[in-house]
């Protein structure tokens, strides 16, 4: 597509000003390209017409054909509908309108035939459905076959704009403008794919003629997207390596040396040792290392990042490392300080607390070198906080922060560090090819020894008598005990348990036991106290929200019971889950739900009981729940919108768009040669259209 795709919405017939702003607001639409780019969900079949008699629940949308016998409006004001009686001959149905009741009423006649199309559905045994498209007979021939249904908005379906509406104004821009569609990629990749030509697959994908033709228009802009996305990330990391030079570490030294040989608490695992190995060799290369550290949670993640910031340490630069939370960046500092004292490493923690005399003393140490070790949150990418030669930055849980905020931290040497990003969400294969793209990847994949798998048991409320029997049991044993709620103060509207009342309750149920509380809402102070608590062994019990998902350390917390599990989501539920199991102890996690939750919850959660592996929570996560937020999480504008692909169906695809961008950057890095004009000039387009946040890793 050439110009035209960058033209405003509202000059296309049909629309206008007050609608294209309604679109972009709503959709994203503001121009033909996005218009164009507005697929449908999926699509319905309208060959078919169905009898209301044969009518059952499994029907997603169907086609009936038959007269309105009578028109009622029932209710008042904001409160009124338009309910209408509809007969086939087999039988009848209501048909219900809730909006522009009264130009519906007058278009619609009694005794005339029409066609009506929605999702019929059930209710107190009578057949329904609920603002169908009605059409008149003579409109059935151009309705046959296969129809889109697009996303919408409940504010444009008040408006009149229904899925209708978007494949007409579709149509319009195809027969008026279809003709300047220009092809985006190249010959040869149409050649050695067989894809379908652009025009041809934005045709069919608006208006299929059938299910083969569909397939094949479907499978060209999903390769088209994801090739794009691959393409530019690998050019970005081709010619970050080529162009940005990193510090040279030639020496593992005394500090490692030391520290390995002496005060290594424990063995390294085989993945642990061949990960540090992966990180000295970038740190040797000449170029800025930029890797993603994934392990699940136990995997000994902070240990390796400790044994290469002490690499660093030896070829005389300072180091730094960002937690998203005060909590999770004093536990770092309190482990990593304790680990580092005999060797004589200077390391300080810097937070939004830190007292300004102390924060003058960390400035100061920080300038004239002689603080080696940084640890803080957000605190310690301000622009006042200056260090003298800072060559490693560790970044943990790094989908917590922004990419400019992230990007800061390039600013704090002339020569960018090395940057070792660690998460302990476990990220799918397809996932890490296109999120993480740009950056080198390391996985540790195997736990230290002695560690016993947590056994999660999923228990419904009328066992809540013998869940607490147990959770009795392990506190007389001298273990503690985490009781995590979705809510912190009880909400009408959702039958959930709320923190204020799960903690009364527990103090009621348990006596003789010291109960803390944590969320997220409470002053840093409080709830660090509250923590402390928990962590000495003070309290042994800690109810809690979410807060407590990532970094929470207790050896000694051997259960962990989340109540109204089936609110959240696996990765979430797997990383509460990692709070326990931390120490030599066999623990258990116990998912709390209602005994009547829907099928698809019934399975996420039971993937909760047969599995610890994290990556295969990851996995499945993907393939119920798609992408979600992880897809922001993508670096630098390399990202663009996915309108078609699906990151958790369409893994060979991706794998296919990775390979051919790898083959065509081999061949012609720059993309200068006339063959590949047209994938220099769309890749210019996504790019300008993306969001650019600058150089960051």
């Amino acid at each position: 597509m050439n110009s035209f795709r960058s033209l405003n919405i509202m000059y296309l017939k049909g629309i206008g000003p007050s609608r294209a702003e309604l679109l972009q607001k709503e959709l994203g639409i503001a121009t033909y390209y996005d218009l164009l780019h507005h697929f449908p969900s999926h699509y319905v079949d309208r060959s078919v017409i169905y009898k209301v008699r044969d009518l059952n629940g499994e029907m997603p949308y169907v086609q009936l054909k038959g007269r309105f016998v009578s028109f009622n409006i029932l209710g008042e004001g904001a409160r009124s509908r338009l309910v209408a009686l509809f007969s086939d001959g087999t039988a009848t149905m209501e048909v219900v309108w809730f909006r522009r009741i009264k130009q519906i009423r007058e278009l619609y006649k009694t005794g005339n035939e029409y066609i009506i199309f929605g999702k019929p559905t059930l209710f107190n045994h009578t057949w329904s459905m609920v603002h169908p498209e009605v059409d008149l007979p003579s409109a059935l021939t151009a309705a046959q076959g296969f129809r889109g249904v697009y996303p919408l908005t409940e504010k444009l379906r008040n408006k009149g704009i229904g899925s209708r509406t978007i494949f007409g104004w579709i149509q319009t821009l195809l027969s008026t403008r279809g003709a300047e569609i220009k092809e985006t990629l190249s010959a040869s990749l149409l050649e050695e794919l067989h894809l379908m030509p652009l025009r041809e697959a934005i045709q069919v994908i608006h208006n299929p003629k059938d299910n083969n033709s569909l397939q094949r228009a479907r499978f060209r802009l999903k390769f088209e997207e994801l090739f794009f996305l691959q393409l530019n990330m690998r050019r970005y990391s081709r010619k970050r390596n080529g162009v940005v030079q990193g510090f040279r570490f030639s020496r593992v030294g005394s500090y490692f040396n030391n520290f390995y040989s002496n005060y290594l608490p424990f063995p390294l695992t085989g993945a642990q040792k061949r990960v540090i190995k992966e990180i000295r060799k970038d740190m040797g290369s000449g170029r800025q290392m930029n890797r993603l550290l994934q392990g699940d949670v136990g995997s000994g993640k902070t240990v390796v990042a400790l044994l290469t910031t002490l690499i660093a340490l030896d070829n005389n630069v300072q180091a730094c490392l960002m937690a998203p939370t005060e909590i999770l960046a004093t536990q770092h500092f309190e482990t990593i300080s304790k680990l580092v004292a005999p060797i004589g490493v200077n390391v300080k923690l810097l937070t939004g607390s830190t007292r300004k005399k102390e924060r003058e003393e960390i400035d100061r140490q920080l300038q004239d070198g002689t603080l080696h070790i940084l640890i803080g949150t957000h605190a310690v990418i301000e622009e006042k906080v200056k260090f003298r030669n800072l060559g490693f930055v560790i970044i943990d849980e790094q989908h917590r922060f922004g990419v400019v905020q992230r990007a800061r931290l390039w600013q704090k040497n002339v020569i960018p560090p090395h940057i070792l990003v660690m998460t302990a969400t476990p990220i799918p294969r397809t996932l890490a090819m296109t999120v993480y793209g740009d950056l080198d990847v390391s996985v540790i994949d195997e736990l230290p020894p002695g560690r016993k798998p947590v056994q999660t048991i999923m228990r419904y409320e009328n066992q809540r008598f013998n869940v607490y029997r147990s959770i009795g049991r392990q506190l007389r044993e001298g273990r503690q005990v985490y009781i995590v709620y979705p809510l912190i103060t009880e909400n009408e509207k959702l039958d959930l348990k709320s923190l204020e009342e799960g903690y009364e309750s527990v103090c009621e149920t348990f006596p003789s036991y010291k109960v803390a509380f944590v969320h997220g809402k409470m002053k840093p102070k409080e709830k660090d106290y509250q923590m402390g608590l928990f962590a000495s062994g003070e309290a042994q019990i800690l109810v809690a929200t979410t807060v407590i998902e990532v970094g929470v350390n207790v050896p000694n917390a051997t259960t962990m019971v989340i109540e109204n599990a089936e609110r959240f989501g696996l990765s979430q539920l797997h990383q509460l889950r990692g709070r326990v199991g931390r120490g030599a102890d066999q623990s258990y996690c116990v998912l709390m739900t209602k005994q009547k939750i829907a099928r698809e919850t019934r399975q996420r959660l039971e993937i909760m009981t047969e599995t610890t592996d994290g990556f295969v929570v990851a996995e499945a996560d993907l393939k119920m729940r798609g992408p979600g937020d992880l897809e922001g999480t993508m670096q630098s504008g390399i990202a663009f919108d996915l309108h078609i692909a699906n990151l958790a169906t369409d893994g060979q695809i991706v794998q296919l768009a990775h390979d051919w961008s790898e083959k065509i950057l081999d061949s012609d890095p720059e993309l200068a040669s006339p063959e590949n004009m047209p994938l220099r000039n769309t890749l210019r387009f996504i790019v300008d259209r993306a969001i650019d946040f600058g150089r960051i890793s």
